[in-house]
């Protein structure tokens, strides 16, 4: 019988245990909401050769001076993005074209694919050096570029269309990730944003998922299946406006607010790989 207690007592505190380190990885409190979502509705594994998948994929040409930036230093070009073996690469490289002194890529699935809710991730491999801002985002499908017509109320600009950044990196910090979310009256150094810091590992040492599950009033954001953050209306100091369908970017930014200028130690060129984009309901 004494035999049996003792199993009983180590029993249950290998079950306190086990709910203390479980609290303890992601760090969150017990209101967040945790969905599971299977059901594949849309994805680009990148197995075209050579090409992009112009049914999934459209290219953003060009720099800041288009209607969109944040003082980066890179041209984009369709040039610096490839598919080869199997994976979504995009190269940034120290050159000088069209003005700016560095070119890079960025892809978007405007006006070809939209998505309302559900759960969007990617696996990637980062690069690694200041200056390297690459991303994994999304805007609403609402958004109009270019000059603003105020007296024109079809038309939604940045931040009042909203963004959703699941992934931002700096390539001086290869450990730590961003997740944010950007609207009207928390839009640049004002967003909601939380970071993720990898133990023992980096981000341009080997692939990573990362991922959002995102459903009416809230957004989770993942790290290889941790969940690391929730965000609601109540953590935003102005109108939630992600309710509605959103497009998908992917791109590798250089220079800019965030990150400031490459220096001397920074290489040049690297690559953004990408294995896969999908999205689940």
């Amino acid at each position: 019988m004494n035999i049996i207690n003792k199993l009983k007592e180590v029993s249950k505190y290998v079950l306190i245990l086990m709910l203390v380190l479980s609290y303890a990885s992601c760090n969150l409190d017990e209101t967040q909401t945790v969905t599971t979502l299977n059901n594949l509705v849309w994805e680009d594994d990148f197995n075209t050769n050579g090409t992009l998948d112009a049914s999934k994929w459209a290219y953003n040409i060009g720099t800041g001076d288009n209607g969109w930036g944040n003082n980066e230093l890179q041209y984009y070009r369709s040039e610096n993005v490839k598919v080869q073996d199997g994976m979504l690469h995009i190269t940034a490289k120290k050159e000088n074209f069209q003005g700016a002194g560095y070119t890079s890529g960025r892809i978007l699935t405007k006006g070809l694919y939209e998505q309302k809710f559900g759960r969007i991730e990617a696996r990637i491999k980062l690069p690694f050096g200041k200056g390297y801002w690459p991303a994994f985002w999304m805007l609403g499908a609402n958004l109009q570029e270019g000059v603003e017509t105020p007296d024109d109320p079809s038309t939604v600009f940045w931040p009042l269309a909203g963004e959703i950044d699941i992934m931002e990196y700096l390539g001086n910090k290869p450990t730590t990730v961003l997740g944010s979310v950007h609207g009207p009256g928390y839009s640049g150094g004002e967003a909601v944003s939380k970071a993720y810091t990898l133990m023992n590992d980096r981000f341009d040492t080997g692939f990573h998922v990362f991922g959002i599950e995102w459903g009416e009033n809230y957004i989770n954001y993942y790290v290889d299946n941790v969940l690391y953050n929730q965000i609601t209306p109540a953590d935003v100091s102005g109108e939630w406006v992600f309710n509605k369908p959103y497009f998908i970017i992917l791109n590798m930014a250089i220079g800019g607010n965030l990150p400031g200028s490459p220096n001397s130690e920074t290489v040049f060129p690297q690559t953004m790989i990408i294995d896969y984009v999908k999205v689940y309901q």
